[in-house]
């Protein structure tokens, strides 16, 4: 009798970003087709339809043998399809337990305080903590409104004790800002705290630096030498390669943990951010929190503007960008948008995409039609921080304010507890986009239960192709059911 054999493979630790694999070659080769995927989308970028790229992401060389450390569970599946042995060397997994009444009395101990009023911390949010640290490093998935800053101040706290250096990066420098007021208010210490972008000094020693990865991406690996944590906020957009060269360069920091509120539904997108961070902990649901009184009730209208034959025609052969030329031009959707945004009661934050072609044009309208003392305020990527942050301010103490604001500047982290409409102008299909603009309303106020979504579509069905956008409101309202918003259609003839 023949004795099946049985390969082993070693995985050994290079540093706190990678592992390496040792395997037969011919499992190598398998294991390269495992962690290969094709990038959503490749196939519309200049780079691939040049030949430049094949469009498909590896996240194992056979080269080197090196994957990222997050991905050892992915490993482990690969093993145990395969038949094989895995031997993992000493010190690359957790091998402490944390008892989760720990992390609630430490978490408790804080006294966190929101205007001057102590917390109370929820349950997930002392799990979500316990996992990370329990593990050393994770992707905390946790929506928009659920606490995530309050989450990453623990760790902050927690490894801080520890006499540990922790290097937190934001997207933009109105998270800066809003982070560091948020550590402020739950009763930390300037003296701890240093942020960092443009005018800055990034050569300092205290035990929380808070940047954005802007600021931080062109210096050398020794800047990241002294850091023993790190947090990546807005987690998802660390896909980008200058984001994963300030993590590469953290050779020695053993604690990461990255924060989203969403992820694009991709495979390819999650196992980077896992490679990166950890192993993904959903950690509660938006309906969960609607039910539950933590977040605001949400109310959406889809209101589907149906062109006339003229225009349907007109835009049958367009190609996409085309047809966004098009209806970001066209003046009766633009007034339409206009007329409800001034038609809306309570603080109303109307998005849109393109600032020239469509930001602008939407400001004016609604500066000509608002009327009595209601507060109107532009803000795109040429608006100062402080002046974001200033407007956020005004919002919080207004009621019947209207923001007319790019998705770059506002539907990502900027946190408005008093808002009581979002009107998404311009269409997208990005699940990320989408769920992050929501978000923005979703928090409750002293004078706010509710936030209402209008989600603007647009019909230009001609001989029954669907247009575009339409498509793109169809993707948008299968967002809708995955996460169980309740929501209505009204079909609206867009007037002459």
């Amino acid at each position: 009798m023949v004795q099946k054999k049985i390969t082993s493979m070693l995985v050994s630790k290079v540093n706190e970003v990678y592992i390496k694999v040792d395997v037969e070659p011919y499992i190598q080769k398998e294991l390269s087709d495992f962690f290969t995927f094709e990038v959503p989308g490749a196939k519309f970028m200049p780079s691939v339809r040049n030949r430049y790229w094949d469009g498909k992401i590896r996240l194992f060389s056979p080269a080197n043998g090196q994957i990222y450390t997050g991905l050892l569970p992915y490993l482990k599946e690969f093993c145990k399809r395969n038949d094989l042995e895995i031997v993992i060397e000493k010190g690359i997994e957790n091998e402490k337990e944390l008892d989760d009444k720990i992390v609630k009395k430490f978490i408790q101990s804080l006294k966190p305080k929101s205007k001057g009023k102590l917390l109370e911390v929820r349950d997930y949010q002392i799990d979500a903590v316990h996992n990370a640290i329990s593990n050393n490093r994770a992707l905390l998935l946790s929506p928009t409104a659920s606490g995530k800053s309050l989450i990453i101040y623990s760790l902050v706290r927690y490894y801080q004790m520890m006499g540990l250096k922790t290097l937190i990066l934001v997207p933009t420098t109105s998270l800066v800002e809003q982070m560091y007021s948020d550590f402020l208010d739950y009763g930390w210490k300037d003296k701890f705290i240093q942020r960092v972008y443009q005018g800055h000094d990034k050569d300092v020693n205290k035990d929380v630096i808070i940047s954005t990865w802007q600021s931080l991406y062109k210096l050398p690996k020794k800047y990241f030498d002294d850091f023993g944590c790190v947090i990546g906020d807005e987690a998802h957009l660390f896909k980008a390669k200058s984001l994963t060269s300030i993590l590469t360069k953290l050779h020695d920091c053993k604690y990461r943990f990255g924060l989203t509120g969403t992820l694009d539904g991709t495979q390819t997108h999650r196992l980077v951010l896992e490679g990166l961070f950890g192993n993904l902990k959903k950690v509660v649901k938006t309906k969960e929190l609607m039910d539950s009184n933590t977040l605001a009730d949400l109310t959406i209208k889809c209101l589907l503007l149906k062109h006339d034959n003229l225009d349907c025609k007109q835009v049958y052969d367009m190609k996409y960008q085309e047809e966004i030329d098009f209806l970001v031009s066209n003046h009766e959707r633009n007034r339409f948008i206009a007329n409800l945004t001034v038609g809306t009661k309570g603080n109303t934050l109307c998005l849109f995409q393109l600032v020239e072609k469509h930001g602008f044009k939407l400001h004016d309208l609604i500066k000509e039609r608002i009327y009595g003392n209601r507060k109107l305020f532009f803000i795109y990527g040429g608006v100062s921080t402080d002046i974001r942050e200033d407007v956020r301010k005004i919002t919080e103490n207004e009621n019947d304010a209207i923001i007319v604001a790019s998705y770059g500047t506002f539907s990502t982290g900027i946190n408005i507890q008093n808002l009581h409409n979002v009107i998404f102008a311009s269409p997208s299909k990005s699940r990320v986009r989408v769920l992050q603009s929501i978000g923005r309303g979703l928090r409750k106020g002293s004078n706010k239960e509710k936030v209402t979504l209008y989600d603007l579509a647009d019909d230009l069905t001609y001989r029954d192709k669907k247009n575009f956008t339409l498509r793109h409101f169809l993707e948008r309202v299968t967002i809708y059911n995955e996460e169980e918003f309740e929501y209505t259609i009204k079909k609206i003839g867009l007037p002459k």
